[in-house]
C-alpha cells in the first residue's frame, strides 16, 4: 500500500500545471471561503456514505446480519481509496472481497456481493453521464458530448451485459491467457487456471441463482437508487464551490458536469482522473472545444473548479485512507470470523 501514498503527489502535477497555465494563485482558491468549501466535503462524505450504506445493504440480505452494519459502511468508503488512486476508478472492489474473505464469507459469495455494488455504482453513473453527453450535444459542445457518451455508454454496457450474461452463460478464463499462463509458469499456471475457472464458474451459478429473483430484482433496485443518489451529492459538491465564487448555476446543471467530467475522468490516462475531471468540468460548461479551455468572462472559472476537486478528491483520500487501514485491512480476531 505504501506505493499508493507515494503516487498521491503525481495527482497534483495536473492541478499545478492548470495553475501555472491560467496563472491560478493559491489566495484565489482560498477566496472561495471556508463556509462552501466545508460544505462541498459534506456534501462528498454525503455520497461515500451512501455507497457504504448501500453496500452494507447488500452484505446483510445476501449473508445476514454476520458483521455490524456500519462497520460494513465504513470498510466500503475505506476502499473508495483504491479507487482514488487508480485509473478508470476501479479496485475498490478488491478490498471489499478482501475482507468479506477474511470474515469467512465463501469467494463466490464475496465476488458476488462486490459485483452487485460495483454494478448497480456503473449503472446509476453511466446513465447520468449519458443523459449529460446528450444535454452537451444539445447545447452544441459537440466533440465533448461525443466523448462522454462514447466512454459512458462503452463502461456502461459493457459491465451491464456481462453482468445479467452471467445468468446464461458460465465464463471462463479465455483460451489465449490459459495458453500464455501454461507456457510461462507450468505446472503453477495450470494450477492457478483452474481455480479461477473454478471461482467464475461459482460466481456465474450464484448469479443463475439470485439474478431472477424476486429479493435480488428488489436488492438491485434499491441499490441502483441509493446509487442514484449517491452521484447526485457528488454533482451538487460542484454547486456548492461554484456558488462560493460567485458563479450561479442549477443543481441539474451542476450535476451534469460533474457527471460528464466523471465520464472523461474514466479515461486510463492519469491516477484518479487527475487533469481529465478538472478540464472535462470546464468544457462541459463553456461548450469548448477541448483543447481550447481559455475560459469566457462570466463563466466557472478555474479557482472553483481546483477548489471542488481538492474538496472531493484530496480531502476524501485521507478520511478513506485512515477507514481502510483502520477496518478493512486491519487483524480480524478469529471469534468475529463467519
Amino acid at each position: 500500500m505504501n506505493w499508493r501514498i507515494i503516487t498521491i503527489p503525481a495527482t497534483l502535477i495536473p492541478i499545478f500545471i492548470i495553475a501555472i497555465q491560467f496563472d491560478i494563485k493559491f489566495e484565489d482558491v482560498m477566496a472561495i471561503g471556508v463556509i462552501p468549501f466545508v460544505a462541498a466535503v459534506i456534501a462528498m462524505m454525503i455520497k461515500l456514505g451512501l455507497q457504504g450504506i448501500k453496500f452494507a445493504y447488500i452484505a446483510h440480505k445476501y449473508l445476514g446480519k454476520f458483521d455490524s452494519f456500519w462497520k460494513l459502511c465504513g470498510v466500503r468508503i475505506g476502499s473508495e481509496f483504491i479507487k482514488f488512486t487508480t485509473p478508470m476508478f476501479v479496485g475498490a472492489e478488491f478490498v471489499v472481497i478482501y475482507y468479506l474473505h477474511k470474515k469467512g464469507v465463501a469467494p463466490s459469495k464475496s465476488t458476488w456481493i462486490a459485483i452487485m455494488d460495483i454494478v448497480t455504482e456503473v449503472f446509476a453513473g453511466g446513465l447520468l453521464s449519458i443523459i449529460a453527453g446528450i444535454f452537451a450535444l444539445i447545447n452544441g459542445a459537440y466533440v465533448v458530448g461525443a466523448i462522454i457518451l462514447g466512454i459512458s455508454i462503452t463502461i456502461t454496457s459493457l459491465w451491464m451485459v456481462l453482468f445479467f450474461l452471467s445468468s446464461r452463460k458460465t465464463f471462463q478464463v479465455p483460451r489465449i491467457f490459459v495458453h500464455l499462463t501454461k507456457r510461462f509458469a507450468k505446472e503453477k499456471g495450470e494450477k492457478y487456471i483452474e481455480q479461477t475457472n473454478s471461482w467464475m464458474e461459482e460466481v456465474c451459478t450464484m448469479s443463475r441463482q439470485n439474478l431472477r429473483t424476486t429479493e435480488s430484482k428488489k436488492v438491485f433496485t434499491i441499490s441502483f437508487l441509493f446509487s442514484l443518489a449517491s452521484w447526485s451529492f457528488y454533482g451538487i459538491s460542484f454547486m456548492i464551490i461554484a456558488m462560493g465564487t460567485g458563479y450561479m448555476i442549477s443543481i441539474f446543471d451542476s450535476i451534469m458536469a460533474v457527471m460528464g467530467a466523471n465520464a472523461i475522468g474514466n479515461l486510463p490516462i492519469t491516477l484518479g482522473g487527475s487533469g481529465l475531471a478538472e478540464f472535462g468540468i470546464v468544457a462541459y460548461l463553456n461548450n469548448l472545444d477541448p483543447f481550447n479551455l481559455t475560459i469566457s468572462q462570466g463563466t466557472v472559472a478555474w479557482d472553483a473548479v481546483i477548489g471542488w476537486r481538492v474538496a472531493t478528491y484530496y480531502v476524501p483520500i485521507l478520511i478513506t485512507w485512515l477507514l481502510l487501514v483502520k477496518l478493512a485491512l486491519s487483524k480480524i480476531p478469529k471469534k468475529e470470523k463467519s
